[in-house]
């Protein structure tokens, strides 16, 4: 199925722009009700501070509910992930680790298979900085073990990166780069790892999510590039992502739904009539004009939103005051999980001393 079809189905019937299965998920089972979506399966498991949960969509009728591709998609969420918890850092990475490994092993990659690691995204942008961050604290080894007898090279699996920017640094195509690197170097996956957009404030730099479908580097800011997947590539592709951006259609429209469902502008012990809408247009919201309480009456919400952001703010996107904090301590804890998963010669109490 066309991810670009996939996520044309999910804006459409639902207002939602995400890159997050879990939160696609979420909002279908928000927005339609049934307990379960069929072709899918959900498993959850909470520690204190981490909650892991593991998507399968296993066909196209659940691509289709879902508006994401057929496969495997693992979330790691934390809140601590934003409170510079290092306790928390620590035991996430450790999570990462098992959960990549998970990957690996059903991606059929033996221990000394290599792997390339992608650090997709533009280095002078710190919301888009993740993966280039990551790169710099992996441990890359294929150099090494290629004059390396086997009995020397306890446990390192052949890695090698890149970052390799993006089609206005290079005017390259980030996937034809990869294309060619993976040609030359026989590496029998590709790992990506790239900033994401989700469509909960909440989520930026406090989640993780790892999946089998590939990648569509731009995707998340409406600058869809050549995809990334197993198919284009002719290897396992599996991708890493940190949503660190929001999009301003989504911080309005979760607004205007707390405004349907009567949580904001009341007094606290008093009801709120519901089914209440405001006919409001643009010039309510700027102040222009006052509004006026109708019964199920006003313009649509995705037009409204369509008329106070264009043709100015449609594409304005939303990230964090403190975001270069955040990309720093996201991709060490990436880093950190990545080095255990590849490396079983190295122990995970000395993933961290590689870290600065």
């Amino acid at each position: 199925m066309n991810k670009k079809f996939e996520e044309d189905i999910l804006f459409s019937k639902f207002n939602v722009r995400t890159d997050l299965a879990l939160e696609s998920h979420q909002a279908v089972i928000e927005k339609e009700g049934p307990p379960e979506l069929p072709g899918v399966r959900v498993q959850t498991e909470e520690e204190e501070g981490i909650i892991v949960t593991r998507i399968v969509v296993e066909n196209d009728l659940g691509a289709q509910m879902m508006g994401k591709a057929p496969g495997n998609y693992s979330t790691l969420e934390a809140e601590g992930l934003r409170q510079h918890n290092r306790d928390i850092h620590e035991r996430l990475a450790a999570l990462l680790a098992k959960e990549v490994e998970w990957f690996l092993e059903k991606a059929d990659l033996g221990p000394e298979d290599g792997v390339l690691v992608v650090g997709l995204g533009n280095w002078n942008a710190t919301p888009d900085a993740l993966g280039p961050r990551v790169i710099e604290n992996l441990m890359v080894t294929r150099h090494l073990l290629e004059m390396s007898p086997p009995e020397l090279r306890n446990g390192l699996r052949p890695i090698s990166a890149i970052s390799p920017g993006v089609l206005g640094l290079t005017g390259i195509e980030t996937g034809e780069i990869i294309m060619g690197v993976v040609e030359r170097t026989g590496a029998k996956a590709v790992i990506c790892i790239d900033a994401l957009a989700s469509r909960s404030v909440e989520r930026l730099c406090s989640t993780i999510q790892i999946a089998d479908t590939g990648i569509n580097p731009g995707a998340g800011v409406g600058n869809r590039r050549l995809a990334i997947t197993e198919e284009s590539m002719g290897i396992p592709v599996i991708a890493i992502g940190v949503p660190t951006v929001v999009h301003a259609v989504t911080i309005i429209s979760d607004a205007m739904d707390l405004i349907e469902k009567g949580e904001v502008g009341g007094v606290e012990g008093e009801d709120i009539p519901e089914k209440v809408a405001f006919a409001i247009d643009p010039e309510v919201l700027m102040g222009k004009k006052e509004p006026v309480q109708q019964m199920n009456s006003g313009p649509s919400k995705q037009q409204l939103i369509s008329e106070v952001l264009e043709p100015y703010m449609g594409t304005m996107i939303v990230t964090p005051k403190e975001i270069d904090q955040l990309i720093d301590e996201v991709s060490d804890v990436i880093a950190g999980g990545l080095n255990t998963s590849f490396h079983e010669g190295v122990s995970y109490d000395e993933v961290f001393k590689y870290l600065s």
